[in-house]
């Protein structure tokens, strides 16, 4: 089976991933991060000062690269997130802004509509359309991971709550419009891993405190750098 994880950031995706993947046996596919592919696409810049242009580009490498890591798996494994969130941050941003730390006191709605913003809404509406047959054509099912944690402070994500929201809330309807079956998971990474496996019928390879830890060793070695700290690959 070929299942996503799904949740908007800070949810927990790429850790529950990893943990899940130890726990199955279950190949994983993770995406490269904005962080590292930034470096490389536009060196020295912060995300929350990508213009639209930039943040299309972004989306497209993001797409692909993903598209690539799910094909060379084959037909079972676990994705960490999917193309949808690439879409659906770009259609959020229609709504707050193109840092939606700026909106994040005062509601929804970029300070101006501009004439670059209207083309960058008619480009997100055009991938929303790609991306969703490529995850209807992909997937079989869709885990999603309610945001239950707080929103990391690292200076990288938007720390907008009601940004979030949005997207959680966006993502879910989309399915529903697709009819891709998924499941709404929470609780702790213990819970989760044992009520996922559950739900799939996978028989755990190893014990859920050894998968766990796993993870976390796993996890801690990620290059957790801001994305202009970096420089580009081959550089």
């Amino acid at each position: 089976m070929k299942i996503s994880v799904s949740g908007t950031y800070s949810s927990g995706k790429t850790s529950t991933v990893m943990a899940l993947s130890h726990y199955t046996g279950v190949p994983r596919s993770l995406a490269r991060t904005i962080r590292e592919i930034m470096p490389e696409a536009l060196p020295g810049v912060k995300l929350v000062d990508v213009t639209p242009a930039q943040f299309l580009q972004l989306t497209m490498r993001r797409h692909t690269g993903r598209a690539v890591q799910e094909a060379l798996l084959g037909d079972n494994f676990i994705s960490d997130g999917s193309s949808l969130q690439e879409w659906l941050y770009g259609e959020g941003r229609l709504r707050y802004g193109m840092n939606p730390n700026a909106t994040v006191a005062g509601g929804s709605g970029p300070a101006t509509t501009t004439e670059e913003m209207a083309f960058f809404g008619k480009a997100v509406e055009q991938y929303g359309m790609a991306f969703k047959q490529h995850v209807k054509a992909t997937y079989d099912a869709y885990v999603h991971l309610r945001h239950e944690l707080p929103i990391t402070a690292d200076g990288h994500r938007p720390m907008n709550n009601e940004f979030r929201t949005t997207i959680d809330e966006m993502l879910l309807t989309t399915l529903d419009e697709l009819q891709i079956p998924y499941h709404v998971v929470s609780g702790s990474m213990a819970q989760r891993l044992e009520t996922i496996a559950g739900i799939f019928g996978w028989t755990p390879v190893m014990g859920v405190a050894e998968a766990i830890e796993l993870a976390r060793q796993e996890y801690g070695r990620q290059d957790f750098r801001m994305e202009y700290e970096r420089a580009p690959a081959g550089a």
